[in-house]
């Protein structure tokens, strides 16, 4: 099964980072390599819906969540439809596959007091893998970025005078980002500490290895990691758990929905919505400060 073309595609036409595209290009080679044990199909041509069929149910078969196999099924959808682009089919065989529904699931938050606690306790010194790390955990919680986001910012996208960073979102969509005095201090003491550590380094991106080398997801995904394994109670720990803590506390203090949507660079505000629920804390204090049987002082 040919594939190279339809990643050039998404890299060149989509502008899809390649992170996403590395994604794409395992569910091609895992569904090619399903083709060619089961089926021994190697052309797409000759392609059709039981096939895929067939693999999705082998998918659940190894305890593959809905939404794995979701996305798995999106992928073949997007390349099928590529190569009715190119002309290499006459009719995609995903129009007779039918995605599985998801329910609705609420994002794992991290509770604003343990977040205050964690961040509080960091303590870098001038080591520059120590205040390289409280950044990272800083800049997913405080403008709620995508990892890929992060790995993405370059040195020249801060205006720390205008206190913003320019991010360059999905879709190769750029915004603006607000961040607070203490995150611009933060920043520069950054930005001095790296300056030291590596005086001649010609890298653009703001983030560095140990090593002076642009950072890397699975680096980013260890920090936070690492830093939210001191919440004992925090089950989840990745980067998007700080990004949906930081929507949901926007939310729980009152922000627009609209200026949330903004700053996740959501592309519609339906995305948004997830963060309007309430959690279970909130709730409890509206009803202790509300409810006249409450029991509330």
């Amino acid at each position: 099964m040919t594939t190279a073309g339809f990643l050039k595609y998404l890299q060149y036409e989509k502008r899809f980072s390649m992170h996403t595209i590395d994604a794409y290009k395992v569910d091609l080679e895992q569904f090619s390599v399903f083709l060619q044990s089961q089926y021994e199909i190697v052309e797409p041509a000759i392609i059709q819906h039981i096939h895929i069929r067939s693999w999705a149910v082998s998918l659940m078969e190894q305890k593959y969540s809905a939404s794995s196999i979701r996305r798995k099924l999106s992928t073949l959808k997007s390349y099928f439809r590529f190569l009715q682009r190119e002309q290499m089919i006459t009719r995609s065989p995903m129009l007779q596959v039918s995605l599985p529904k998801l329910g609705k699931r609420l994002p794992s938050v991290v509770p604003e007091q343990y977040l205050e606690q964690m961040l509080n306790a960091i303590d870098p010194a001038d080591d520059y893998e120590k205040l390289r790390n409280q950044l990272v955990v800083e800049l997913c919680y405080l403008t709620g970025m995508r990892r890929g986001e992060l790995l993405n910012l370059k040195v020249s996208d801060l205006n720390l005078s205008a206190f913003t960073i320019k991010v360059l979102g999905k879709g190769n969509k750029e915004r603006l980002i607000p961040i607070s005095h203490a995150t611009a201090t933060l920043l520069r003491q950054y930005l001095d500490l790296r300056q030291r550590t590596f005086p001649n380094t010609a890298e653009l991106a703001l983030l560095l290895t140990k090593d002076g080398k642009a950072a890397y997801p699975k680096l980013i995904y260890r920090i936070v990691k690492d830093s939210l394994s001191t919440i004992t109670t925090q089950e989840k720990r990745s980067p998007h758990v700080l990004r949906h803590s930081f929507a949901t506390h926007l939310s729980d203090h009152g922000a627009d929905l609209n200026a949330i949507k903004e700053l996740l660079g959501h592309s519609s505000l339906a995305a948004t919505q997830i963060y309007t629920h309430h959690s279970i804390e909130r709730l409890k204090k509206i009803y202790q400060q509300a409810h006249p049987k409450s029991g509330a002082d």
